[in-house]
């Protein structure tokens, strides 16, 4: 691939780093049974810069995920004239003060985890005039330092959300605990999915994605293993 004028240096790995991580889901993908194409590929920019998700988008990639919406604004609007293909993901912790940028900003919203922040997006979408796809996040570990409903409570927000959003509703999210097997936090979120007739499920990330993948995961979200360790 020639190198673009404004590609780092620090990011021509990029592009291999790509290669290998699709390899690997579309193995995993075999090994599950399911298509190759089953699951999307949310490439985690977060705290790298628009010359790193250059390097991505000329290496085919267009699904991006940013924790901040702050640092997407000032990154992802200048590449969308260019890149018309190219989608966002808030993936991390959302503000209400901040759900109207990412309603006109995102493309999807990963975070939705209470009702404070349901009633901001609505208000949001009404403002904005448009409707991003949203995804429950779910703490399924329910731990205290982490963002996401608790599992007691999932299933009446969840079902409160789809009479609230309707179809935007596509799915539901988690980060496991860093510590012991994701893969029964894995299946928990799949089957709650089930139960409310959700197809959609992130979940995996560089360490786990291969396990997520295997339990039912649409989308799996990976930054380290395609740009490298952040600054």
């Amino acid at each position: 691939m020639t190198a673009h004028p404004l590609f780092a240096a620090d990011y021509s790995h990029v592009p291999a780093g790509l290669r290998e991580v699709r390899t690997r889901i579309a193995a995993a993908c075999a090994r599950a049974g399911r298509a190759p194409d089953a699951v999307r590929l949310v490439a985690v920019s977060k705290m790298h810069p628009a010359e790193a998700v250059l390097a991505a988008l000329g290496a085919g990639q267009h699904v991006f995920g940013e924790n901040r919406v702050q640092e997407a604004a000032g990154k992802f609007p200048p590449l969308r004239a260019s890149h018309p293909a190219l989608r966002l993901h808030i993936i991390g912790g959302l503000q209400t003060n901040k759900a109207r940028d990412a309603v006109r900003l995102a493309d999807a919203i990963e975070s939705l985890d209470r009702p404070r922040l349901a009633d901001a997006i609505a208000d949001a979408i009404q403002h904005e005039g448009r409707t991003p796809n949203l995804f429950v996040q779910v703490n399924v570990g329910d731990e205290p330092q982490k963002a996401g409903i608790p599992t007691a409570e999932a299933d009446s927000f969840i079902a409160a959300c789809q009479a609230r959003f309707g179809a935007a509703l596509v799915g539901l999210m988690c980060i496991p605990p860093a510590e012991g097997d994701p893969a029964p936090h894995f299946a928990w979120l799949a089957a709650c999915a089930q139960r409310h007739g959700l197809a959609g499920l992130s979940m995996g990330m560089s360490g786990d994605f291969e396990t997520a993948i295997a339990a039912g995961a649409t989308h799996v979200r990976v930054g380290t293993a395609i740009f490298g360790a952040r600054s």
